[in-house]
């Protein structure tokens, strides 16, 4: 099959530090190719992959202090996808909705995953003006605000190489982690307030965006003089498998609608159990009392921590390797892809089709 993916150009693929949706892009792509697939990568000229790479910009926007406007960047590049949009079976975008405008006309041939929120008021307006724009949600939380409905032909779960991150059946590190993001909906301060109560110390891997730099300098950085907790800042994937793997548990004590929570499964597939509160998907990816524990406030989560960081890490493991791997993912996506194929295998006005690809039924949803 030949299958055009199509990424943010913000962060590389992968990204260098921070970058969840470049993350998921990285997997599918390098899984798809492993698995035979004519895959190209439409992406920042930073990226590195075994596909074929259209550079959309030299390097990745955010680290580019050049680049006051990414928008753009987003219109050159997606000027070269339509352009050689005749070449593919299937487009699979991972940039929001920008696209919908320029490939509504070929909409058979398009999905497009949804990485972030869904509760945005508009964004029902906008599915309804694009109803033939076929989508995937990450998660089935992440439909749940959408009450209109919208086009979603499926629901994958995101995934990791398997031996991406290597698993420790006993933690040597002896502190609890907090990976991610410093903002309001990220809570840290929850994170440290239940490392605190416990007496473990707590290790912070996070990135600042620009817009969180005040809430960071109001909120955050006064309790990181506290004994027990260390900021060590944005980390890249060679320190975060190390850094997961040394630790007792995650907290991902989030309070807002997360789409999946990566983090969660790269946790995961270390071995490492999760403290998570009720939000989001989060009840779709941690299996209570087996990969974790979910809960509603920071008392109940000083209550769990001790039942968390006692679960048994290799069953953790090999329930990362049941769920989350990008083998399922990729596998998922093809059926969605040869799903679409099927239904649609007919020329659109105006464009040339690609080779015929495999034909399956259609299917409603995928995990």
């Amino acid at each position: 099959m030949k299958i055009a993916q199509i990424a943010p150009p913000m962060e590389s693929v992968p990204p260098r530090l921070y970058g969840g949706t470049e993350r998921i892009v990285s997997y599918l792509t390098e899984e798809l190719v492993a698995q035979g697939h004519d895959v190209t990568l439409f992406a920042s000229g930073d990226s590195i992959t075994r596909a074929k790479l259209v550079a959309s910009c030299p390097q990745a926007l955010r680290l580019n202090p050049a680049v006051r406007d990414p928008i753009p960047y987003y219109m050159m590049m997606l000027s070269k996808v339509r352009r050689a949009a005749a070449e593919f079976d299937i487009l699979h975008f991972h940039i929001d909705q920008f696209h919908f405008p320029l490939f509504e006309e070929i909409a058979a041939r398009t999905i497009t995953t949804i990485h972030g929120r869904q509760d945005l008021p508009d964004l029902q307006n906008l599915y309804t003006g694009f109803p033939n724009m076929q989508l995937v949600s990450i998660s089935e939380a992440q439909r749940r605000p959408l009450t209109g409905g919208a086009p979603f032909a499926a629901t994958v779960y995101h995934g990791l190489p398997r031996d991406l991150l290597a698993p420790s059946l006993i933690p040597r590190g002896g502190y609890l982690a907090f990976l991610g993001r410093i903002s309001p909906e990220k809570r840290v301060d929850r994170a440290i307030a239940i490392a605190r109560a416990v007496g473990v110390p707590i290790k912070i891997a996070a990135k600042i965006d620009r817009v969180d730099e005040e809430y960071f300098r109001a909120e955050i950085e006064p309790l990181l003089d506290q004994p027990g907790v260390d900021y060590i800042g944005e980390i890249d994937d060679r320190k975060k498998s190390r850094f997961l793997s040394d630790a007792r548990a995650l907290l991902f004590p989030i309070n807002w609608p997360e789409p999946f929570g990566l983090v969660m499964i790269e946790a995961m597939a270390c071995g490492t159990p999760v403290l998570a509160f009720e939000a989001g998907a989060v009840r779709e990816i941690i299996d209570e009392g087996v990969t974790g524990h979910i809960v509603r406030s920071v008392e109940e989560g000083v209550c769990k921590i001790g039942a968390v960081m006692a679960l048994d890490r290799g069953r953790v493991r090999r329930r990362f390797e049941e769920r989350f791997t990008a083998t399922r993912m990729a596998n998922d996506y093809v059926k969605v892809y040869q799903a679409l194929i099927g239904a649609e295998a007919r020329p659109q006005p105006g464009w040339e089709p690609a080779e015929a690809a495999s034909v399956a039924e259609p299917v409603a949803a995928v995990h």
